[in-house]
């Protein structure tokens, strides 16, 4: 308690109410105990333990000098009275690279000019000066006057003659090894051995024309590092919802000129602008899994104040709604109450038919649930196919009450009827013994919509406008599938996408994540609460188009319980199409009641069957990782902890 007590202070409880005014009690507590929770691996033993060795680094510097063709990068930096222990230490880190080949472009706007100058300005001058005279890479200019960051950023650029241009800010690190692990990266060229990296927006042969890596922050004297960010591989709806890229970012120069430079009217999201630019337009996009930008920010600083930078917020906002209409779609962009990320829910540019396929054996009132929330849809052109699997008789008289009509299609015993608003139900009488994937596949050949939703009779979904959400993101010419949010009855979270090579129980094939997070809480950088791409999602609340399924051969009748969805989301990923998470999209499942456990003999052996066949045909990205996950994580958590490496 007495250390607890120790780490309260003024600025903590200033920003404290901060958050309380901002957020209200339920949401500030929330955050509270988030900030109060320990780290599974705490994070800086972590750091010093993968940072590069001496070792290391003079064994890049000795690699570098054999790179006869290895690019020139020009480091750009926005100037503006920084403070001169942060000027050097930003200056020595880039001259401390293991790669040589390397410009620094500092554009100053401290007004060091003017008549009445700051005498920071003139402090700032004469740094800059003293570093360029003695180093050749270093370009310098004094601006007239201060441009704003972008106008800053734009002169900046404007002294650089690279191949490829980085961006860097005036307090900022970078650790030494941040040029040598860029270049390494684009002399070997983008490679996809099994189809299934993360997707850009078109391919542009092997070249890489945009870069990123992993950050951290330091504090104010740049030794202690805390709040790593670990990022996934090029994931466009995860830019969607938050500008995640950042630093340290580096664009080739015929990509930059291309989409231009850094516009003013973005000030405040005027590097997430151009990154969406850029990501428009771009061939290979790059991430290099390692914390290579120390990004400087006191833990304590009041004028950390996030809630004072409205303009930001609004700048990303109008940032992430002209991208999608420079790519002709008319979404609604909306801020979400955690600063700095958005949620975007895309139009119904039609309105096609929805076929709901059900897998189903007894549990009627289960069942009844499940279709009496289907009838609450807001969006109502949809079906609803109840695949029968050796049910009793009572089950058969509540078919009786909803689909009357018997019918024979195809030698297949069927009941059809209709629903309330008038949709049309059709249960299809499946007699063989439980096989998931056999059942879907059965039931869509009595399907009649061009979109599938794929859904367990023990889901119960929540709200009435879910099937526009997920229809609305399906709809997108780029994505394949999408899946839900699902709890637990306790409102826990069952499902928050799935990630393929983790998890102790499923042997390392795949597993769900955030699973037993209180459904109120967002988890590692909010991704619980953010529309992202996944290389998987549960099949249990799951939408796919018709033509994709069929491309995509259906489901694997060999996977009869478990990975047979896992299996389907990646052979849609091959397909080059996405799989889409969508937490706004949310539903209780009450899993497992019509099966039971998989407990017994046969059960086990069966499973066991399957984690082999997964491990036979997804050798690459088992092996290689899920590029939607970074490999810094661990692989028996599902919670985005460290990798524990002791």
């Amino acid at each position: 308690m007495k250390s607890i007590f120790q780490k309260i202070t003024v600025q903590k409880v200033v920003k404290g109410f901060r958050y309380l005014k901002h957020y209200g009690w339920k949401e500030f507590i929330i955050r509270l105990q988030e900030k109060m929770e320990a780290e599974n691996v705490p994070y800086e033993p972590w750091y010093e333990k993968h940072k590069a060795t001496a070792e290391q680094i003079e064994k890049q510097k000795k690699q570098a000098e054999k790179w006869n063709d290895a690019p020139k990068i020009s480091i750009v930096v926005p100037l503006f009275k920084t403070p001169e222990t942060f000027l050097r230490a930003m200056i020595e880190s880039v001259q401390a690279q293991t790669y040589g080949n390397w410009q620094l472009c500092l554009a100053d706007g401290s007004g060091a000019g003017d008549e009445d100058a700051d005498p920071k300005a003139s402090l700032v001058q004469s740094i800059a000066n003293e570093y360029a005279s003695a180093d050749a890479r270093i370009k310098y200019e004094c601006l007239t006057e201060n441009q704003g960051i972008a106008g800053n950023t734009n002169a900046a650029i404007a002294l650089a003659d690279g191949d490829w241009i980085a961006f860097m800010d005036h307090d900022d690190l970078l650790a030494p090894d941040a040029l040598f692990e860029m270049v390494k990266m684009i002399r070997q060229g983008f490679h996809d051995e099994d189809g299934l990296a993360a997707t850009v927006y078109r391919e542009d042969g092997n070249d890489y024309e945009m870069l990123y890596t992993d950050e951290d922050k330091v504090d104010m004297d740049g030794k202690t590092h805390f709040q790593p960010h670990l990022k996934p591989d090029f994931n466009i709806d995860l830019l969607r919802s938050n500008n995640y890229i950042t630093h340290f970012l580096a664009v080739k120069r015929s990509l930059l000129d291309r989409v231009g430079g850094i516009r003013s009217d973005f000030d405040g999201a005027q590097d997430y602008d151009f990154i969406l630019r850029c990501a428009e337009q771009a061939g290979a996009i790059g991430h290099i899994p390692r914390i290579l930008y120390h990004w400087r920010c006191h833990k304590e600083s009041t004028s950390e104040n996030p809630f004072s930078k409205q303009y930001a917020v609004d700048a990303g906002k109008r940032a992430i709604g002209e991208h999608l209409k420079r790519l002709g779609v008319d979404a609604v962009v909306t801020p979400t109450k955690d600063m700095g990320f958005y949620e975007v829910e895309y139009p119904l540019t039609e309105q096609p038919l929805v076929s709901i396929i059900i897998p189903s054996k007894d549990e009627v009132e289960t069942l009844r649930k499940c279709i009496a929330a289907i009838e609450k849809s807001s969006y109502g052109n949809y079906e609803v196919i109840v695949v029968e699997n050796n049910s009793c008789e009572d089950t058969f008289r509540y078919y009786g009450d909803i689909a009357p009509q018997e019918t024979t299609v195809d030698g297949t015993r069927c009941m059809e009827g209709k629903l309330a608003g008038g949709q049309r139900i059709c249960v299809a009488v499946y007699m063989e013994g439980f096989n998931y994937s056999k059942l879907n596949n059965f039931g869509v050949k009595f399907a009649k919509g061009s979109y599938y939703l794929l859904m367990n009779n023990d889901i119960e979904m929540i709200g009435n406008d879910w099937m526009k959400r997920m229809l609305g993101s399906c709809l997108r010419e780029e994505v394949g599938i999408v899946g839900a949010k699902l709890f637990y009855p306790d409102h826990t979270i069952q499902h928050a996408g799935i990630v393929v090579g983790i998890g102790g129980s499923a042997r390392g094939i795949g597993d769900n994540m955030f699973v037993g997070l209180a459904g109120d809480r967002s988890g590692y950088m909010h991704k619980a609460s953010l529309q992202l791409d996944y290389s998987a999602v549960t099949a249990a609340c799951l939408m796919v188009k018709r033509e994709i399924y069929e491309q995509a051969g259906g489901f694997e009748e060999q996977l009869a319980v478990a990975f047979n969805d896992v299996d389907f989301c990646l052979k849609v990923r091959r397909l080059g199409k996405l799989v889409v998470y969508e937490p706004h999209v949310q539903a209780y499942h009450y899993e497992s009641k019509s099966r039971g456990a998989e407990d017994s003999p046969e059960k086990t052996a069966r499973f066991q069957r399957e984690i082999e066949y997964m491990r036979n045909h997804w050798i690459g990205i088992l092996k290689n990782g899920d590029p939607y996950y970074n490999p810094n994580f661990s692989s028996v958590y599902n919670n985005y902890s460290l990798k524990d490496n002791s």
